[in-house]
């Protein structure tokens, strides 16, 4: 065995230990519990737009993007757009012939100016419109033709109902062995308290759409090892690599 293929291997055995780990586990909720209450991914920015994600996350998200090199990343939820310059910039430092393409119900005027402004916007599309009307997910259609690798994450409205029916009407477009992320599923897991003035919470949440996606579903798996290794995420249980 090589030396490259050696680190590989204690890296896997790194990961297998804390997977294994309960306690590191438990610690790591704990922590993560306790900084949502300081809005810590509100803190980070990327080419100066805030990204609104845990760097530990986007560090897992450059891995996959790296592993599968889509031609075609599709987000829902929009926000700042920190997140569609992130995965943009990624497709341009590799080279890809590619481009993000980003779905939200309502972009806000001095958000779009932004994104409108940045250097990576030759590699962004946007879409305006709810990610699960029908017209939306026809038109997001339309760009999935003929790409080659496709991968899909999930940031909209958080709710039960609206990211299982997210999760339905795109997971077809997951190209194999690609990722279909949903993000923010810690919301299960964490205390009601924790969240204000929003329609999801405990028992309501990408967490229990992931569940029962996943009932009807075998083409998924939940990808423990990335949760694993970074520890700190809004997406456990949330990786979602596609096997068949």
């Amino acid at each position: 065995m090589n030396e490259i293929e050696k680190f590989k291997d204690e890296v896997r055995a790194n990961i297998r230990g804390l997977m294994d780990d309960h306690d590191v586990q438990a610690l790591s909720r704990i922590w993560v519990r306790e900084i949502a209450r300081h809005n810590y991914a509100y803190n980070f920015s990327w080419m100066g737009r805030p990204i609104i994600q845990f760097p530990q996350d986007m560090v897992a998200m450059q891995e996959i993007i790296w592993a599968s090199k889509p031609d075609l990343i599709i987000e829902t939820g929009i926000a700042h757009g920190g997140s569609l310059i992130y995965y943009a910039s990624l497709m341009e430092m590799m080279q890809l012939d590619g481009y993000v393409l980003g779905v939200d119900i309502n972009i806000r005027e001095h958000n779009r100016a932004e994104i409108d402004a940045h250097p990576m916007r030759k590699r962004i599309q946007m879409i305006q419109g709810s990610s699960i009307a029908a017209d939306t997910v026809a038109e997001v259609a339309k760009h999935v033709q003929g790409k080659k690798s496709v991968m899909v994450i999930l940031d909209s409205n958080h709710t039960h109902e609206h990211v299982l029916l997210e999760l339905q009407q795109y997971a077809p477009f997951v190209s194999p062995s690609n990722y279909l992320v949903v993000f923010d599923t810690l919301v299960e897991d964490m205390p009601d308290d924790l969240v204000h003035d929003r329609p999801w919470g405990k028992g309501n949440n990408p967490k229990t759409a992931v569940r029962e996606f996943l009932k009807a579903n075998d083409q998924f798996e939940v990808d423990k090892a990335i949760e694993a290794k970074i520890l700190i995420t809004v997406a456990p249980d949330g990786f979602l690599k596609r096997v068949r």
